[in-house]
This record gives C-alpha cells, structure tokens and sequence, in this order.
C-alpha cells in the first residue's frame, strides 16, 4: 500500500534512473512520483560564462529528461533558487512527500533545512535518503563511538562492516513506474545560453556525459582494474576509471563501483590487488565525506587547529608565485605540465594532485586554501569534502598520521611517475626537444644539452622560481613552530547540526 498519494523527487547529485536510492523510495511509496531538477542560481551566479561542469550537467540533465519521458514520465526542470522553486512547484503539483539524496556539505544542510521548514509548514513531508556514499555519518565509529580521525583504521572499519545489502542496487531503469507527467507537461530544457553560459566544444569535458557516459567509461576500466595498482601512480598511462566526475554529479552510484571493486578483491594475484586499491580510493572519499560531516570547521579552516597559526608566504613576492604555479611557469616541469592539464581540461592525475599541492604549500610556503579555492574552480570533479581533504592532507594540517615533514620532492616525482617525459612532452612541449635526463630538471643542463634541445632558459621556459632544497628547510622551520596538535575541532553534534 502507498504510503502517500504524490511524491516530489529533487534530483541533485543523483543524475540517474538506475540504482537511484531516492527515486526507488518514492516510487515504493506513492502512487504518483514526480521529478524535478533545478539549475540552482545561488550556485551558477558565481561561476563563469565557459564553465564546462554546468555543460557536463546540461547534456546529463538532457539524457535524464529523456530516461523518465521514454518509462512514460518527464523531467520537470526550474532554473532559480530551489528554496522558493521547490516548496513552490511541491505546493502547485499537491505532492504529501519531497524526496531527495542526502547531502553533507554546510551550505547545502543549511538549504536541504530551509526546504524542510517551507515544506512543513505547507504540510508537506521532506524524506532525505543516503544514496552518494555506502556508510555516512555516524554510521562508521570507532570502539569509543567517535569518528576516526585517520584514515587507515577506518578503511580497515569500513571493510569490516561492509556486507552484501549494502552494496545492492536500489532499483533498476526498467523498474520505473508510477511516474507522473505534471498537468502542464514538464518545461523544456533550457539551453546552456538561457541559463547564462556558452561553453564551445574545445572547452567541454573529454569524458561522455550522462548515465551512458559513466558506463562507457566503466566498461572500458574493469579489464584494466586488475592493473590498477600497478598503473594509477603514471599520468602518462591509462590508469585511472576517469569515473570521478561521474561520482561527482551521481551519472552512476558510488554502489556500482564499490560493488564490482569488492566483488573481484578476494580474487588472488594482479586482479585482487588492483580492486582492493581501487576500492581503498572509494572508501577514501567517504572517509572525506564523514570528516565534513563531523568537523565542518575544515571548510575554511585546519582539521587540526593549531596549524591556523602557521604564517604563510605573503606580499608581491608570494602573490608572484601563486600566479606562476597557477599558470605553469614554475620552472619544475611535472608541476607545470600539471597545472596546464587542469587549466586545459578540468582534469588532473591524482598523483599530480598531491605534488602541485606539495610544491604550493611546502615549495612555495603558501596558504593551502588558496590551491584549495584554485583547484574548485578548475577541476571537473570538484567535490568539496575530497578536494579540502585532500589539501588538507598535503599540507599536514588535515587527516594524516604523517608528521609535517613529509615534503615531495617535484624532480624526483618526475624522474619516478613519468621517467621518459611523455607527460611532461604533451603538456610543455617547449622542453620536448630535450632528452629524459635533462627534462625533469632543465636548469641542471649542460649549456650543449640546452641548446641542442632548442631551451633557452629565461625565454623559453622559466627558472625555478625557488630551489627545492632551500624551501625545504624554510618549511620545515615554518612549521616547526607549531605544536603537533590533537584534533580539537567541534564534532557536528556538538553544535546541534544534523
């Protein structure tokens, strides 16, 4: 028996009929569902005009549209701030329940609250489900019900606890049925220029969009999960799923993936070790997910406090920097080459991850929260709990039972992860020219070499703008001051947020 006559599902990082936890609730438990996505301006407002993430949505939101019109429903599609648009359409199409996938980051509590209060003081219930991780929460603890605060007690936890229910699917595309066409018939989408942005298609994601996108691209990682770990450290190998903005935007479930990496990591050899990395990757982002969740003072502020009195680089000097690492003239061509991928496509190796946030924070001495705020907005897969945490981690302020002194070395990481420069030679082709032994370290070079590789350094391409060595040892000291810390911050419960 259906619990409620109309139900109103909110779509927001869930753009997908299969295995879609929210719609199958709904579905179960009325006799109408109706669908809803909105182009949240409060968002959109302060992202530029190319912004390739909101085309990415576009074509995702336009295959959703088309899913439910094919099952016999329609995608209703608002463009405007949700907490006036949803109560508002909840109240005309006289649904009893709006549905919706739990979110975790502070803004979007505070929004997913908002509704609720509108909602229920039109008497309309607000159900939020867990759909974008496996376990959130409190749903992971450790023996004296707290958090964990490190990451490898909680993957261990994690493994533990995990069982088969968990990671079953919620629902099937050819499951869809009592959906609803609004009276009006659902507005047409509209077009990327009406919403405000006009992204050419030079400047859209390589990676398909939509539901078939994110299993594209699945298919085309699981013959290669088996060499997952052998090959995820090289940016110049085909290592990674790529499946990350996927994630991000909910095209596929964080389910699927747990359920295959799980599935083939008690298989022995080369195939087990590549899934249960790749499964370590997954369960990294829901440690992420559960850190802003019980500590949000990390947005905007160090998982461990005491680091807030570091006193970073500032002035011309600094601000000279920040604009060099950000444009790719550093003078170290792996971080160069790094920053010129995200610039160019949105995406970054996550192993480049961590050494251009090494190079930033502990090359450069400068605030973490500045590549924080960078790397938000380049990045395709921008995800706010993954992206601080992982900054967080390479700069020793964050969840990480590393002591601060571990500082990547830029030349060595590029001697190591792409020894013959196929990386660097895509991405800074003016040191194409030189040979893998001067490539890495350019300034190193013999005047001959330089000039045999058409590198004349100063013109075509910069010197170092530090020298590891010498930052090193300025780091060091700047961080020396500081007292390794106990984590301090407030849980989430203690300030009375759900």
């Amino acid at each position: 028996m259906s619990e409620f006559e109309k139900g109103l599902v909110w779509m927001r990082r869930d753009l997908r009929c299969t295995d879609n936890a929210t719609l199958t609730q709904a579905l179960s438990t009325c006799r109408e569902v109706y669908v809803v996505f909105v182009f949240d301006t409060m968002i959109l407002k302060g992202l530029p005009a190319d912004d390739r993430r909101v085309a990415f949505i576009h074509d995702s939101v336009a295959e959703l549209a088309r899913t439910l019109a094919d099952a016999g429903g329609a995608l209703i599609v608002r463009h405007g701030d949700p907490t006036v648009a949803i109560p508002s359409l909840a109240k005309s199409l006289g649904v009893q329940a709006v549905f919706a996938g739990r979110d975790y980051e502070p803004a979007a509590v505070a929004r997913d609250r908002f509704v609720a209060r509108s909602l229920d003081d039109l008497g309309i219930a607000f159900e939020a489900l867990k759909d974008q991780v496996i376990f959130e929460a409190s749903e992971i603890l450790t023996s004296q019900g707290e958090p964990y605060s490190v990451f490898t007690p909680y993957q261990r936890a994690w493994l533990k606890q995990v069982r088969p229910v968990d990671l079953a699917p919620h629902g099937r595309t050819r499951d869809l049925q009592h959906l609803a066409v609004p009276p009006n018939d659902a507005e047409a989408l509209p077009s990327l220029a009406s919403l405000g942005f006009d992204v050419s298609e030079a400047r859209r994601m390589a990676v398909p969009a939509g539901e078939s996108g994110a299993r594209q691209l699945l298919d085309d990682f699981l013959p290669r999960m088996a060499h997952y770990h052998e090959r995820r450290d090289y940016p110049a190998v085909r290592g990674p799923s790529y499946l990350s903005v996927h994630l991000r935007f909910g095209t596929i479930s964080i389910r699927t993936l747990a359920r295959e990496a799980h599935a083939a990591m008690f298989q022995e050899g080369d195939a087990g070790s590549g899934a249960r990395k790749w499964l370590s990757e997954l369960i990294w982002r829901e440690f992420y997910f559960m850190i802003l969740h019980h500590y949000p003072h990390v947005v905007g502020k160090a998982f461990k406090p005491a680091y807030d009195a570091i006193e970073w680089a500032s002035g011309m000097a600094a601000d000279a920097n920040f604009q060099a690492w950000c444009e790719g003239r550093t003078g170290y061509p792996l971080v160069d080459a790094a920053m010129r991928q995200i610039n160019q496509t949105g995406y970054m190796h996550n192993r480049l991850r961590m050494v251009t946030a090494s190079f930033l924070v502990k090359d450069l001495g400068i605030d973490w929260r500045r590549g924080e705020a960078y790397f938000a907005r380049a990045l395709n897969d921008f995800d706010l709990a993954a992206n601080n945490g992982g900054w967080q981690w390479a700069a020793s302020t964050g969840c990480d039972a590393q002591p601060y002194f571990r500082i990547f070395n830029p030349t060595t990481q590029s001697e190591t992860f792409d020894p013959h420069g196929r990386f660097i030679r895509k991405y800074v082709p003016e040191l194409a020219n030189l040979p893998d032994k001067a490539l890495h370290a350019p300034w190193r070079a013999d005047a001959q070499t330089l000039l045999g590789g058409k590198v004349t350094l100063g013109r075509d391409y910069p010197q170092p703008v530090v020298a590891h060595d010498v930052a090193r040892k300025e780091t060091l000291a700047r961080y020396a001051v500081v007292k390794t810390p106990a984590v301090t911050g407030k849980r989430i419960d203690d300030v009375g947020v759900e």
